[in-house]
């Protein structure tokens, strides 16, 4: 079970990544999220009854420990040493000024409309992001609408 677990995390990291990147701005707090959301995927994995795609389920699960992590109190966790170790994120030390504007314009949006247009950037359909988020399809199509909206107003300010 640990060896599927570690190879599904190391396949699909970077929507661990992208998330942490998106929902905090310190790159300290990118990691600290980073290693939260893999503590809760090895906590809910052996729950994964694989009804729905591996992605689908690591975006939920990530998006819903992102937007938790600062409601709750911070506790020690002991994490497997291979776990912690093996996964961390890279650093990129060409990231382009376009990509870094567009972080800053996301992390401006609220939790539930970073959780949307992440999804919608990661090409994921209106009844997928709709079964990651809860919402109904129709909803999903109305939010991104503003949430572009909303983007192009803040990237041209």
């Amino acid at each position: 079970m640990k060896a599927e677990f570690l190879q599904i995390i190391e396949e699909n990291q970077g929507i661990i990544h992208k998330v942490s990147k998106m929902y905090r701005n310190s790159k300290e707090d990118q990691e600290d999220l980073f290693q939260e959301i893999v503590f809760q995927l090895w906590k809910a994995f052996p729950k994964f009854r694989q009804a729905s795609k591996v992605s689908t389920w690591m975006y939920r699960i990530a998006l819903n420990t992102a937007m938790a992590s600062y409601r709750k109190r911070s506790i020690s966790i002991d994490y497997d040493s291979q776990i912690s170790d093996q996964f961390h994120p890279t650093e990129n030390t060409e990231k382009s000024e376009n990509e870094e504007k567009m972080y800053e314009a996301l992390r401006r949006l609220t939790d539930s409309e970073k959780a949307i247009i992440s999804l919608f950037l990661e090409d994921y359909s209106y009844s997928e992001i709709a079964e990651i988020t809860g919402i109904t399809e129709n909803n999903v199509g109305v939010r991104i609408n503003r949430i572009k909206s909303k983007l192009k107003t803040i990237l041209n300010q």
